[in-house]
């Protein structure tokens, strides 16, 4: 598994495509509905994902590795949304710290962990 951060616009969906030679079709892009199609080779914006399981009262990091399994040999990108302004809103603050475990999960158990700004590559692992 590799997992890809960054700001919103910065070229992570882009870089992943040249990276691994990805296609959009390979891509499941993360709607606010808790859907993940675990037989793609990549999962866009998690952060996505995040946000439904606070909504339900669930932590995504239990959930998304009951299915470890599914996604070992997956990309995962997600927008870093732990800059900025600390939110008031009660359940932004939880999806923010809730999509921040559920990254750090995800960083140890990947391969690679890189940050893209303005496209280009920080490698952190």
């Amino acid at each position: 598994m590799d997992l890809i951060i960054g700001g919103a616009y910065q070229g992570k969906t882009e870089f992943a495509k040249e990276k691994y030679g990805l296609s959009d079709k390979d891509i499941c892009v993360c709607q606010k509905d808790g859907y993940i199609d675990f037989n793609k080779k990549c999962i866009s914006h998690i952060e996505r994902y995040s946000f439904w399981c606070v909504e339900h009262d669930l932590e995504p990091d239990e959930y998304f590795f009951e299915h470890l399994a599914d996604f070992e040999h997956t990309v995962i990108i997600s927008d870093d949304i732990s800059c900025g302004v600390v939110p008031v809103d009660k359940t932004e603050r939880a999806w923010r710290e809730a999509n921040g475990r559920l990254l750090i999960k995800i960083s140890d158990k990947s391969e690679h962990v890189t940050r893209v700004f303005c496209k280009i590559p920080v490698v952190l692992k």
